[in-house]
């Protein structure tokens, strides 16, 4: 059988980092498996559904590498939900309740009061077709609930192992909004059941919920997808991340930030995991290694620090012929210049503040008690052609004529030819900056 997993998120918000992550784990899931990806946006909600948000949303997949095998939208399918909830209101475990939301927190409150679980009562069940019938005449629409069997659902995580929901402690939850417009629950099972998902993996916030969806499934006699419920991303004050949560912490924020999506996609995938979450250049290569079983089970805090210690370390590892076309829209490209300054990038544009160090013009630093040493070290500069020795062979000489050695000698060297106190390598500085412009700087001249 072959994989098929989906990505469902609802277009009524901006994709953030947190729901990010079950797009990346069932992208790697399926590829690891060979198997599909569906896009499924979940747009049922016509007032908060905006094609704006979906737009949205297939941008920040794009960007991330997550590309979908098939694309649906369930606002084109009401037809086959209603099917499936006549087939349910036929079989009795569909039945209309006519409970404002005011009633209904009322009646939880007392159950609280009496010390009862504020579970749905029934009350419903017992009203006669005249006693609804007055209800209707006097404006009330029905909302829709699911007759849950009491009984124990249990199944095989994926990530959780063996899951036990006792349904006896659930309400029956509403499927149909008194609008007559589907929540979440049944269109997503009937979507399961008729594209043939074979596993569902999102976050452990459903782990509840699947145990009423596996009834549902039950009830339309469908095949049962497999289960796996990781972990949840919170935000550093401990909450969970809400898509209402703007700011930094939306993909498209990330994404203006300058990160690189596969720094991203490597922390989404392995954190909360044994090993711990390593840059890989790649999609494939960060697909080969993918095991659904290593993810942890405990909530896992999105620290910005984290994205930005694997953005350097990606950036570290990145090869000149994979950023050879950014470099030359930006007017760097430079194989040299590459492997000279991306040890020391943390974002990507940070390579544009050292080619201006090597191009200039750059405001040379010669403290006082260091200018009698730097006018030796322009005298001593070595001749042409200069690379990748020249550095070694100048200082060696500097350091025989003056006796001075680390901190006291090489200091005053960076700090006249590119202004600054720290950098990459100057030995791998000092052939781009070339011989005219380390004179000019070593003499005190811009």
């Amino acid at each position: 059988m072959t994989v098929t997993v989906r990505f469902a998120p609802s277009p009524t918000g901006k994709l953030h980092i947190g729901n990010g992550r079950p797009a990346v784990l069932n992208w790697l899931y399926a590829k690891s498996q060979g198997g599909t990806f569906i896009l499924r946006l979940d747009d049922t909600d016509r007032e908060r559904s905006t094609e704006e948000y979906a737009d949205g949303i297939l941008e920040d997949l794009a960007w991330l590498g997550l590309t979908h095998d098939a694309l649906h939208r369930q606002s084109e399918r009401f037809e086959r939900y209603d099917a499936a909830a006549q087939r349910l209101k036929q079989a009795g475990r569909l039945y209309p309740c006519y409970e404002t939301p005011d009633e209904l927190d009322r009646k939880r409150k007392r159950q609280l009061a009496r010390g009862l679980p504020p579970v749905y009562d029934r009350a419903a069940l017992d009203l006669t077709d005249e006693e609804r019938e007055k209800l209707e005449a006097e404006g009330r629409r029905p909302h829709w609930r699911f007759k849950l069997e009491p009984e124990t659902v249990e199944w095989d995580d994926l990530i959780l192992g063996s899951v036990r929901v006792d349904c006896k402690s659930l309400s029956d939850p509403v499927l149909i909004r008194e609008d007559g417009t589907y929540l979440y629950t049944l269109p997503s099972v009937v979507d399961d059941m008729e594209m043939n998902v074979t596993d569902v993996i999102r976050g452990d916030d459903h782990t509840t919920n699947t145990g009423a969806q596996i009834q549902i499934f039950n009830a339309l006699e469908a095949r049962l997808p497999r289960f796996g419920h990781h972990s949840m991303l919170i935000g550093p004050d401990g909450k969970p991340l809400s898509k209402r949560m703007l700011g930094d912490y939306t993909l498209e924020a990330i994404r203006a930030m300058g990160v690189e999506p596969m720094a991203v996609n490597c922390m989404l995938a392995l954190l909360g995991t044994a090993e711990a979450a390593e840059p890989l250049l790649s999609l494939d290569e960060l697909a080969k290694g993918f095991d659904i079983a290593k993810l942890g089970r405990g909530q896992i805090r999105f620290e910005a620090q984290e994205i930005e210690r694997l953005n350097a370390g990606l950036l570290h590892k990145t090869p000149y012929e994979a950023v050879k076309t950014r470099l030359a829209e930006r007017g760097m490209d430079s194989p040299e210049f590459w492997e000279a300054v991306r040890p020391n990038l943390t974002l990507f544009d940070g390579a544009a503040e050292w080619w201006h160090v090597i191009e200039g013009p750059v405001e040379p630093v010669i403290e006082p008690e260091d200018a009698d040493f730097v006018a030796e070290a322009l005298a001593a500069l070595p001749g042409e052609p200069w690379d990748g020795s020249t550095w070694k062979s100048w200082t060696d000489t500097l350091k025989s004529s003056t006796g001075r050695k680390g901190k006291a000698l090489f200091m005053p060297l960076r700090l006249a030819l590119t202004g600054l106190r720290h950098g990459p390598e100057l030995a791998n500085l000092l052939p781009l900056i070339g011989p005219e412009r380390a004179k000019a700087r070593l003499s005190g001249k811009t």
